[in-house]
Parts: structure tokens; C-alpha cells; sequence
């Protein structure tokens, strides 16, 4: 049987993906560069760095497809698809960004995506760009801040995306990992509402039964708050750039999901439920 190489499969996306190949009985190697990664039963480890393929040396010999993270190969993203090519990889599946459609923030991360798509397309290997909206589980980062108190502080208040539940992200990750439908496509996946950062909080406070409030504080304390975190200087500025340019046009809304899985996408309401002990502490 041909096994299912995911990089990228301890994060938020991929773990997703991973269960639900798991319960179809397919075959898996997760790529981790974390030896002591805690994985399913059954799931083959693949220890080693992906930006590095030269330390992938437990890579399986027969792979099917492979779901790749971009921020986990980066520039080495053709040299990891032509060792998946070696072993027999029959089709990549892109985790991107709805920015190479639809751009906003600093231009130099819409790049990125751009680049490692035009790897993949380079690398001869059938693929699909998943081009997604800003995921539900974004929010995760006000946790501390809602636990703490009933105020969340950031900038932008009112920007305005479709955030997307990591569920739909990994079911139509796997259809396009098992079918042909979707080979050569680049589809872009939202959420169903658009919904600005006041919208998110009032929605993650209904579902924890307390009244929450969002507090409008300036970019330069954000980036300095989530600097002193110990966060590396990409993260505020992804974040910030797309806040700012999304609070003057609205990111993009698609229906999307619901066309290529037959159910509506999972709304922010819905996952804020599913997460809600992440926020009552």
C-alpha cells in the first residue's frame, strides 16, 4: 500500500488531516523534526528538518501523496518534491495562502506562497494549492488575554476576513490526497461569515458564557506585546499588515467548501464552541 507523507503533520491543519486518513486506514509518515513527537498508533515518524531534505532519511520508498506545509520546507520546497518524486509521489498537496489570490499584508509574505507554489509546479509532480482564508484557530492567541480577564487588545478592530474552521481545511486536504478532482486546481477556502476581530470576540464569549470585549490599542504596542512573548519579528508583522490592510477591504468569502464537500463550511461559532476550554481556563 502507498503511504500518505505528511510535513506539516503535528500542526494545526495537519493533525487533522492525519485522523482523518487514519480512519479511512490509510497508511501515514508524519515528518517531524521533534524525536520525541507524540503521534498516533500507527503513524510512521519521519524525523529530520524538511527545509533540510537531506536529513529525511527514513522517508518512505512507496509515498502516494504528500500534504506540505509551506513554512515548514520554505526554499528547499523542489528539492523535497523531487526526493517525494524518487519515491514514487504521485500527487502534492499545497497548504497556501488566499493572499497569492487575493493579496494583503506585507507583500514579501505573499511571495513566499507564490514561490513555493511555482516549486511545486516546477517539480513535475500533479498538485493542488488549497489557498486559505485565516484559520478559526488564529484566535488561540487571545487565550491568555480572555482567561485572564474580559478584555482582548489589539489593532484593527474592524477587519474583516471569512476565518476558516481547520475541519474543512483537512477534508478537502484529503479529497484532493485520495481523488483526482481537484489535480491542477488552486481553489480558494473561507469560512461562510465575514466577520471583523469585535465579531470574533462576541463569539468566543457566547460560547464560554461570559461578555467580552475587544479594546483597540495601536499596532506598535501590539508588535511590542507579542515581541516581548518571545515571538520572532515575522509573526506581528504577518499578522498586523493583513489586520491593516483587511480593516479598509474585507478579505475574500467562497463557497468553496461547501460546493466541494457538500455541507456548509463549520462557522467561527461552531469552532469557538468546540475550543471553548481553551479560553474558561
Amino acid at each position: 500500500m502507498l503511504m500518505f507523507v505528511l510535513i506539516g503533520a503535528t500542526g494545526t491543519v495537519g493533525r487533522q488531516v492525519m485522523d482523518l486518513l487514519l480512519r479511512r486506514g490509510a497508511e501515514i509518515a508524519a515528518v517531524t523534526r521533534d524525536p520525541a513527537a507524540r503521534l498516533p498508533d500507527g503513524v510512521r515518524p519521519v524525523v529530520g528538518d524538511p527545509s533540510r531534505p537531506d536529513t529525511l532519511t527514513d522517508w518512505p520508498r512507496r509515498t502516494g501523496g504528500v500534504l506540505l506545509s509551506p513554512r515548514a520546507a520554505g526554499r528547499a520546497t523542489g528539492e523535497l518534491l523531487a526526493l517525494g518524486a524518487a519515491r514514487g509521489a504521485e500527487r502534492a498537496v499545497v497548504l497556501s495562502s488566499a493572499t497569492v489570490r487575493h493579496p494583503a499584508g506585507h507583500r514579501r509574505f505573499v511571495e513566499e506562497f507564490k514561490a513555493v507554489e511555482e516549486a511545486v509546479r516546477l517539480s513535475g509532480t500533479p498538485w493542488t494549492f488549497l489557498r486559505c482564508a485565516d484559520f478559526d484557530a488564529n484566535a488561540l492567541a487571545w487565550a491568555p488575554q480572555i482567561r485572564a480577564g474580559g478584555v482582548v487588545r489589539g489593532a484593527h478592530p474592524g477587519a474583516t476576513t471569512s476565518p476558516l474552521h481547520e475541519r474543512d481545511i483537512a477534508e478537502v486536504a484529503v479529497r484532493a490526497l485520495t481523488e483526482d478532482g481537484l489535480a491542477g486546481r488552486a481553489p480558494v477556502l473561507t469560512g461562510p461569515d465575514p466577520l471583523d476581530q469585535r465579531d470574533k470576540v462576541r463569539l468566543i464569549g457566547a460560547a464560554v458564557g461570559r461578555t467580552l470585549r475587544f479594546e483597540d490599542v495601536s499596532p506598535a504596542r501590539v508588535r511590542q506585546t507579542m515581541l516581548a512573548q518571545g515571538l520572532p519579528e515575522d509573526v506581528p508583522d504577518r499578522l498586523l499588515g493583513s489586520l491593516a490592510d483587511h480593516a479598509v477591504e474585507a478579505g475574500p468569502a467562497t463557497r468553496t467548501v461547501e460546493q466541494l464537500l457538500g455541507h456548509p463550511a463549520r462557522s467561527f461559532a461552531t469552532w469557538a464552541v468546540e475550543n471553548a476550554a481553551a479560553f474558561a481556563g
